[in-house]
């Protein structure tokens, strides 16, 4: 039997297009203390803390280890860490509740792209034979897969805009997004193209920040009803990049079905298309808070996806799913699925 699982907290800082001075240890002390609060609780009831970062992306050796001053060492805490995206550390603090001996688990993430070129450091996690020698850069291999959906007749340049004036229109409305902006799909179409067929509203906004989930055995709030991930060949050449069979294979085992909301880590506007094909989620709400497009920091997106999920819930969806993406071309993938008690 599986304990029951809930997200009883969620806090995210507003995303910062610019360096805002504040460094890992102060985003981290003010996300996760917003996100007991939201769950009632203090520092002393955690049982379990599970971090995501990556130490390329911030620029300095152990920087998680940096983070963990804001949550306060001692007396001494069960922590953890994954160098990905927060989504996994979330899955991992899900698996750690099931052992028994704790009932809460905090679970933040942090990340800036101010700091560096997230580009360069994306590139450098490719094959390091055939892929990182050729210096081919993410929006390069999103334009390659943009390429293969379209020429498969299964999607249009209007359908990716669409995408994106539907994901500026709902951050418009979203108080963690600043500076998001609607705009009129024909006059998207007519913006040059930045990796031909992307242009510029196709990528996402690379953002500073952080954000925590607070999950408890039992409780109120959303339960994780299924969570699951797989991943694909590191290769995009050794797979269909217009479909994402690892998604399909996460939410298969995560039970997606019936879904009201749907929160997608989709930094490039094919992506959104392709996952919502691979999750079977016609007819369901796809990114009401804007999605990656408005705000992608570097491993926090994902965790906030399933954030933004629990607080669809909250707000009175009945089952909603939250996504998370890691790799080249949606290659790893998570599907975390959330129900109304």
């Amino acid at each position: 039997m599986q304990r029951p699982v809930h997200i009883a907290g969620f806090a995210q800082l507003v995303a910062a297009t610019t360096d805002t001075g504040r460094d890992e240890t102060e985003m981290v002390r003010e996300a996760t203390a917003a996100a007991l609060l939201d769950a009632g609780l203090g520092r002393a009831d955690v049982g379990f803390v599970c971090s995501g970062s990556n130490d390329y992306v911030m620029g300095r050796p152990f920087s998680f280890v940096m983070a963990v001053d804001a949550i306060g060492a001692w007396p001494p805490i069960r922590e953890s860490h994954v160098e990905m995206d927060a989504a996994w550390a979330l899955y991992e603090a899900y698996i750690r509740l099931q052992h028994g001996d704790v009932d809460v688990a905090m679970v933040y993430g942090f990340g800036k792209s101010s700091l560096g070129c997230v580009d360069t450091v994306r590139t450098l996690e490719l094959d390091p034979y055939t892929l990182a020698p050729l210096g081919i850069d993410p929006h390069s291999l999103a334009a390659l897969q943009a390429r293969v959906l379209l020429d498969s007749g299964r999607a249009t340049e209007r359908d990716f805009a669409a995408i994106a004036a539907r994901s500026m229109a709902s951050a418009a409305d979203n108080p963690f997004v600043p500076n998001a902006s609607r705009a009129d799909i024909d006059e998207l179409l007519r913006r040059p193209y930045v990796r031909n067929p992307l242009r510029a509203h196709d990528c996402a906004v690379q953002t500073d920040g952080a954000a925590a989930i607070i999950l408890t055995v039992g409780g109120g709030g959303p339960r994780i009803a299924g969570i699951e991930h797989r991943i694909d060949s590191h290769q995009p050449g050794s797979r269909d990049l217009g479909r994402s069979r690892s998604t399909w294979l996460a939410g298969e085992a995560a039970g997606v079905e019936d879904i009201d909301v749907a929160e997608l880590h989709a930094p490039w506007t094919p992506q959104e298309h392709i996952l919502v094909d691979a999750l079977g989620l016609a007819g369901a709400a796809i990114n009401p808070s804007g999605g990656a497009l408005a705000a992608e920091t570097p491993m926090v997106t994902g965790l906030t996806r399933i954030g933004e999920a629990a607080r669809a819930v909250t707000a009175g969806a009945r089952r909603a799913l939250g996504h998370a993406t890691s790799g080249p071309c949606l290659q790893h993938n998570l599907v975390c699925v959330l129900e109304a008690e």
